[in-house]
């Protein structure tokens, strides 16, 4: 008897975390939900209105503004970001974003404030969640966790890539790579609920891997568990 489940990848940035996670829901008709672009989106918040990040008292106040929820897209065929009911799904993908969201994210208010929409968000299974401590912390009894890694120097042409097809200039890949190991460094060495590969989680390197690929291998370890053809890990 197929059951519901959650699954849970978590890994370093720029590894194909969120096309695969949204490419596996969309194959298994699961709901995807892309806490990276949770974290982006108080980030940008932050910015606009003036937070500073180090301030407790702003921060807290802030995030009772925060409202985030995710749109479908026909267009892209994906969801979008919609930050207080504003799309902000290209906003917060730029590489202003990107300098200052693993500080953002090590904050515990906004970590715990994040964290309870996503149980939220995952209360009645049939997802497929990405981010950096979902096997860890926010699902930490998901039947299927997978953590991804990759080359650095695929991470940064894959990001170089990304960053063109929505059409930023003056790309500087030198920069890219200083930005990943900034925040490899700063998400697992934060004290709140760290990057971390859970116990029982899978690993998956993706650095010879096409999306289409990582997604099919991602697949087949979901139909086993949803099938329930295996117990434990591989």
């Amino acid at each position: 008897m197929p059951k519901d489940i959650i699954i849970a990848i978590d890994g370093y940035s720029a590894c194909g975390k969120s096309t695969t996670a949204r490419l596996l829901a969309e194959k298994l008709e699961y709901v995807f939900i892309d806490t990276g672009a949770m974290y982006r989106a108080v980030t940008l918040y932050f910015l606009q209105n003036g937070i500073n990040f180090n301030r407790h008292e702003e921060v807290t106040a802030g995030l009772q503004h925060v409202h985030i929820h995710f749109e479908y897209n026909k267009e892209t065929k994906r969801p979008d970001t919609y930050l207080n009911n504003k799309c902000v799904e290209d906003e917060i993908r730029s590489l202003t974003i990107s300098e200052c969201v693993s500080e953002v994210s090590a904050i515990p208010a906004v970590r715990r404030n994040m964290v309870a929409q996503q149980q939220l968000m995952g209360k009645n299974k049939r997802v497929v969640m990405d981010g950096r401590d979902i096997g860890t912390h926010v699902f930490p009894d998901a039947e299927l966790k997978i953590f991804m890694t990759a080359d650095l120097e695929v991470r940064v042409q894959r990001r170089v890539l990304e960053l063109q097809k929505k059409r930023y200039t003056d790309i500087d890949a030198s920069e890219i790579r200083q930005n990943l190991l900034h925040r490899d460094y700063v998400d697992s060495h934060r004290t709140d609920s760290p990057l971390i590969k859970a116990d029982d989680a899978i690993e998956l390197d993706t650095t010879y891997y096409t999306i289409p690929e990582q997604v099919e291998i991602v697949y087949q370890w979901a139909m086993e568990r949803i099938q329930g053809t295996i117990n434990g890990q591989h």
